[in-house]
Formats: structure tokens, C-alpha cells, sequence
């Protein structure tokens, strides 16, 4: 989680509304951070920490442990993911691959390169290559490693072939097209019937697609 440490969550408006466990809850400084299988941990401002098993509703703190009340470490929990600030069971809290935006994605896949919406692919994105400063435009997004895809009849996978050694394994591949490969339609760019080459994602940067498009129009 990038969540400040030892904050506290925003205070109800009348303390008539809430019982004693809600208000703290609220007022007190506490870091949550999602563990997966509905597990969190709560920190509290005197560096204790307590696990929060939030399908079982249950917390390893004494106010839980001996007395079986729903707890402020449950009730912050929730507080917490009703407002965006912690993912909820099933997802975990990571970072834009580009920018450390944080996101929240299925636990399964948190170890994956994952990137916000300002800096997804899709087909018809525009890209710089950060090996050779390249632009690129993105002609297919898969979902298979860089690591599984083999590069044509070589005894390379685009995760082993040489300049591709330095990123993520892991990363999906992204079919690209060179802008000289590009003709300029009404409807847009659209690639010639050349050669596709395949990158691991976090090669690749997106790019203004306006000055791109004035490049093509300008040849």
C-alpha cells in the first residue's frame, strides 16, 4: 500500500452517530495493508501490529481475542475499503509499472507488470522505445509472457533475446509496427503488411499521439 503511515481516516460528523469501537476506529492512526486471502494488517501508532482475517471477521487483538467484539482494527479495515484507500479481498494494492500510480488488481496476478490507465496499450497506441528512442505503433497486446513467446525460428524468446534481457520476464508481449511501415487513412493509421516486431511491455513507453500523427502526415 502507498497509504501515508500512521494517518487517520476522516472524522465522522457527530460522535452521537457512531459507538465508542466506530470513533476510534475513524480517529485513531492506523496503517492497513492488504496481505491477500482476505487478510490485512493494522498498525497502529504504537507500532503494534494485528491480522485481520476479514472473511472470517476476526482480529488477532485482545479486544477481539478476549471479549469476541467487532473490534476498531475490523471496523478500520472496512472503513478503509468502502473508501478506495485499501483493495478489497481478492486484490491486492500495486504500482504503475511508469508513473507508481497505485492500483488495485486480482491477488493472482499482482506479480505481473501492471499500468494505469494513462499508460495502457492497446492497438493504435503510439510508443518510444527505451533501448533505441524508437516510435512504434502497437499493432497487438497479448496476455502471454515475454518468456513463452519465441521470436520466429530463433532459439530466442523475447524475454532472452538480447536487449530485452534487462525487463520484466514476466512482462505480456506487444506485437509494433515502425512509423514508416504506416499509411494514413481516413480513418487513421493503419500498418502495411510488414514485419511485427515483439517487445516485453515495460520496453515500451506511450507516447503524445498528436505529434506522432503530424511525423506520418508531414512524409
Amino acid at each position: 500500500m502507498t497509504q501515508a503511515r500512521n494517518t487517520p481516516a476522516s472524522l465522522p460528523t457527530s460522535d452521537s452517530e457512531l459507538d465508542r469501537r466506530s470513533i476510534r476506529a475513524r480517529a485513531e492512526p492506523m496503517t492497513v495493508t492488504a496481505l491477500g486471502d482476505a487478510l490485512y494488517e493494522v498498525e497502529t501508532d504504537h507500532e503494534v501490529s494485528y491480522l485481520v482475517d476479514l472473511d472470517a471477521r476476526r482480529c488477532s487483538c485482545p479486544d477481539y481475542t478476549f471479549r469476541s467484539v467487532r473490534c476498531k482494527h475490523l471496523r478500520r479495515v472496512a472503513i478503509e475499503i468502502t473508501e478506495g484507500r485499501t483493495p478489497p479481498p481478492g486484490r491486492l494494492a500495486v504500482e504503475c509499472a511508469t508513473c507508481g500510480e497505485e492500483l488495485f488488481v486480482p491477488e493472482e496476478n499482482a506479480d505481473r507488470s501492471h499500468y494505469c490507465e494513462d499508460h495502457a496499450l492497446e492497438p493504435g497506441a503510439f510508443v518510444r522505445d527505451r533501448e533505441t528512442g524508437d516510435r512504434l505503433l502497437v499493432v497487438s497486446v497479448s496476455d502471454r509472457r515475454a518468456d513463452r513467446v519465441r521470436i520466429g525460428e530463433s532459439a530466442y524468446s523475447v524475454a532472452t533475446y538480447p536487449n530485452n534481457r534487462a525487463y520484466d520476464p514476466a512482462d505480456p508481449v506487444v506485437g509494433a509496427v515502425y512509423p514508416q511501415s504506416v499509411t494514413m487513412t481516413e480513418r487513421g493509421p493503419e500498418p502495411d503488411a510488414l514485419r511485427v516486431y515483439s517487445f516485453p511491455r515495460s520496453r515500451l513507453d506511450r507516447v503524445d499521439q498528436s505529434n506522432v500523427l503530424n511525423d506520418l502526415g508531414s512524409h
